[in-house]
């Protein structure tokens, strides 16, 4: 799926508040309205190549990764096995996973800077079957002032993944909250972008940034980068707000935006504290079944 520039910076816009839409808007859920019925994937007789997804957005505090997190976990539910990349320096996606990276003496950071680390030396399984996990702590920090002067900078993680890309079927990346070269390195390694999305305003902003990098990357270092769906996290269909900003994403970017909506609930934060996926801390939860939805479009992608 491709998205158009000028849509992103049409819905990057300001707006002034529009009485019909906010009209229609209480009289409907919009999310609602879009979900379908999706058929189970069907089982895999062998694993791998993986295909590489960058889970990105350089506004902090989207569910990121908790989505990166909870797609892994559900992906392994049908049958696929999952690398989880940490490439974010604070090392979000190690804590939720409940794995103490700021112990570890080796990390993603050792095995992008370093040729004689390789993913095997530094990945660890996670609880979950299945899913596996590269750590990050603070350590990686330094990689991107390191990576300035090294040739083909931004083919490091790409390079990097090449050793374990056969034995997976997703690799997903947790990218930083920020467009540098760690983000740069995670674009040109994948084939494809999920961009988690608050449904709040101030998250519409960098859109059109985030886009314009994409296309730059595609246009510059990797022709096969597609924006595989915009997904929308944090939803509350009680708030004409959120409502509001999910109809706007959906005028702007149409078939892009995934049928699946991640709702807001205190579950998330309790998984956070667990080091477990929401799929088996609340597997009956809304939470889980919406990211097992989530699963399930990708794996049709």
């Amino acid at each position: 799926m491709a998205i158009r520039a000028d849509a992103a910076s049409a819905v990057a816009r300001p707006h002034d508040t529009d009485p019909e839409m906010g009209a229609a808007a209480l009289r409907q859920d919009p999310a609602r309205a879009r979900q379908r019925r999706l058929p189970d994937p069907k089982p895999l007789t062998e694993h791998g190549p993986a295909r590489i997804i960058a889970m990105c957005n350089q506004k902090g505090g989207v569910g990121k990764t908790t989505s990166t997190i909870n797609l892994g976990a559900a992906l392994t539910e049908f049958g696929r096995k999952v690398l989880l990349i940490d490439l974010d320096p604070q090392g979000a996606l190690s804590v939720g996973l409940g794995i103490p990276a700021q112990n570890m003496d080796r990390t993603i950071y050792n095995a992008l800077m370093e040729r004689r680390t390789s993913l095997r030396d530094v990945r660890v399984p996670t609880d979950i079957p299945g899913l596996d996990l590269v750590p990050s702590n603070i350590d990686l920090s330094a990689a991107e002032v390191q990576l300035v002067s090294e040739v083909a900078r931004e083919q490091t993680l790409l390079r990097v993944l090449a050793d374990v890309r056969d034995e997976y079927d997703y690799i997903l990346i947790d990218c930083q909250p920020s467009l540098g070269l760690l983000t740069v390195n995670a674009l040109t390694a994948a084939q494809g972008v999920v961009i988690p999305l608050e449904c709040e305003f101030f998250s519409l902003r960098g859109v059109a940034l985030l886009v314009d990098t994409i296309d730059k990357v595609k246009e510059r270092l990797n022709p096969s980068l597609e924006i595989n769906g915009i997904l929308a996290t944090m939803y509350d269909s009680r708030t004409v707000h959120c409502r509001e900003v999910f109809s706007r994403v959906v005028e702007a970017f149409g078939d892009t935006v995934f049928k699946t909506v991640i709702q807001r609930t205190v579950r998330f934060p309790e998984t956070t504290v667990a080091g477990q996926p929401i799929t088996t801390w609340a597997p009956t939860s809304t939470g889980a079944a919406a990211y097992r939805d989530l699963a399930k479009e990708v794996l049709a992608l």
